[in-house]
């Protein structure tokens, strides 16, 4: 066990506001997107790739980063991808037009990358797996309040003081996080990669990984949790509005619920997973999660009864999501989390897309139902192959002590 309890709410804190600012400026985007274009006289059949530039380079570094964090430790990494991240944001002040700001969210998007997988491997580096899915929950949190409270900061600082604004406020906060990482967050002791980092060592990893039937099965899983969600939740929005007529503040508002329910659930569900175990707590959770789907359009006759379900389908997902994370930090040994992290987060990002190509093509021949029954097959088939293929570590598993946090060059 770590013997520098009082240190963990320091370490929490500073993953927390990691992911909270790392959240809120990927949020902001798609509701300023117009303003931006506005301001810098971007054609508006070019601003959706301000996104895409942040996604591609996400994934695409999250690849690269995954094993030289296996090499050399994950605190190097989130200080690199924090200080990068704030460097990065605060370089959008001085975009003046389309290539410089494709330039700079090009650049997040590779902190992102650093980011992403080496937090939750962080976590699986630091604490015991007994305590993995209650550290993984508080830190859910982040992203979850950086998704309420990203879109209604940004747009405010946004008509305040110009796109800029949102961007140089969260560059501040992610500088905050740097701050902390360096001071209060340790490098555990836990064994490196000695492999080589080259170009061939490291598909050698990624392939060798892959021989592992846990392993294809949990990058299968995170692919079809994304695949899943995407598949409902890009075209809820449009069929509500379409069904009841309601305004993007109404969204706006249901989304706010949603993200409330996420923050009340992570902690909670991963501490119960702490007790019970993960694989019983997301198959239970999936089931509900599919059987939701399947029925939205004859739950949802009326739209204030989406309050009511989307508080329920999100606590349902943070049911999964923090038990899942913590699971995943287990199934490979430390000196390959990282790479075990990235590669699942990558095809996180092939899922997301592909299900938000699939679902506008159902949408507009088949209607939001075809959308609700593929996004619940592909949440039934993960619970399947999760309940077959996956065995589950012991929760009184291995434990780890970490050095002290004193030194920052530990």
């Amino acid at each position: 066990m770590t013997k520098q309890p009082s240190k963990d709410s320091l370490i929490l804190l500073a993953l927390w506001l990691l992911m909270f600012s790392a959240t809120s400026q990927l949020m902001i985007i798609s509701p300023i997107l117009p303003q931006i274009s506005a301001e810098l006289n971007i054609p508006e059949a070019l601003s959706g790739t301000l996104i895409t530039a942040y996604a591609v380079m996400l994934g695409v570094f999250a690849l690269v980063i995954g094993p030289i964090s296996d090499k050399i430790g994950r605190r190097k990494i989130i200080l690199l991808g924090t200080g990068a991240m704030s460097l990065a944001l605060f370089l959008h002040y001085f975009a003046f037009d389309y290539f410089s700001m494709m330039t700079v969210r090009a650049v997040a998007g590779c902190a992102g990358g650093m980011l992403t997988g080496s937090t939750v491997s962080y976590v699986g580096d630091y604490f015991p797996y007994e305590r993995r899915g209650w550290a993984n929950g508080w830190i859910s949190t982040g992203m979850a309040t950086g998704s309420i409270l990203g879109i209604p900061m940004g747009t405010l600082l946004a008509e305040w003081f110009g796109f800029r604004g949102p961007f140089t406020f969260f560059a501040v906060t992610m500088f905050g996080a740097f701050v902390l990482t360096w001071f209060a967050v340790p490098q555990p002791d836990v064994q490196l990669s000695e492999d080589r980092l080259t170009p061939g060592e490291i598909l050698k990893k990624y392939w060798g990984m892959l021989g592992s039937v846990q392993t294809r099965t949990i990058a299968a899983i995170y692919g079809l949790t994304y695949l899943g969600l995407s598949l409902f939740i890009v075209y809820w929005p449009t069929w509500l509005t379409e069904q009841f007529g309601v305004t993007g503040y109404e969204i706006a508002s249901l989304f706010f619920v949603g993200g409330i329910a996420s923050i009340l659930s992570g902690p909670r569900a991963g501490r119960l997973s702490d007790r019970i175990g993960r694989k019983s707590l997301i198959i239970t959770a999936s089931l509900g999660l599919g059987v939701m789907m399947v029925f939205t359009t004859l739950i949802v006759q009326t739209f204030w009864l989406s309050f009511v379900y989307i508080f329920i389908f999100m606590i349902l997902q943070g049911a999964r999501l923090s038990p899942f994370q913590a699971l995943i930090s287990e199934i490979v040994p430390a000196e390959r989390r990282g790479s075990m992290m990235s590669l699942t987060i990558a095809l996180g990002q092939v899922g997301m897309g592909l299900g938000g190509v699939v679902s506008g093509l159902t949408y507009s021949k088949y209607g939001f139902a075809s959308n609700t029954i593929l996004g619940a097959i592909s949440v039934l088939v993960m619970a399947v192959l999760l309940k077959v293929y996956i065995i589950e570590p012991p929760l009184a598993s291995r434990t780890v002590e970490s050095k002290p946090a004193s030194s920052p060059n530990n």
